[in-house]
């Protein structure tokens, strides 16, 4: 098992910054994929970024490309989620997630263990 835990969520104003973070700890794997997701009240869970096991391919959700910027350090078992500019819409529950499987995954099924969520809220 891999238990996952956000930190770094909070009301922001537009325009502003948060670092997200995500610590994984338990059974460790060779290679996997790390994700973050979001939520916001009312609507299906969507991807946002998620990044290879060595850093070197990052892919994002259109709406985010160029304000958000995902990295890991493995050493720490750690993923990361700078997100600036934010925008009322960015206001969600975010969410890691780690994928098993190759490729570049970016369907909530493609993830084997999700974190319990942290809240992001921003305000306009």
């Amino acid at each position: 098992q891999v238990q996952l835990v956000e930190s770094g969520g909070g009301l922001v104003q537009a325009g502003g910054s948060l670092r997200l973070s995500c610590a994984a700890s338990g059974r460790t794997f060779r290679s996997y994929v790390m994700g973050w997701f979001r939520q916001a009240p009312g609507k299906e869970r969507e991807f946002v970024a998620a990044i290879s096991w060595t850093g070197g391919r990052t892919y994002y959700t259109d709406s985010v490309k160029g304000r958000f910027s995902i990295s890991r350090d493995n050493a720490k078992n750690t993923v990361y989620l700078q997100m600036n500019s934010l925008k009322s819409e960015d206001t969600a529950a975010y969410y890691c997630a780690v994928s098993l499987r190759g490729g570049q995954p970016v369907l909530s099924n493609e993830y084997d263990y999700w974190g319990p969520g942290t809240q992001v809220t921003v305000s306009s």
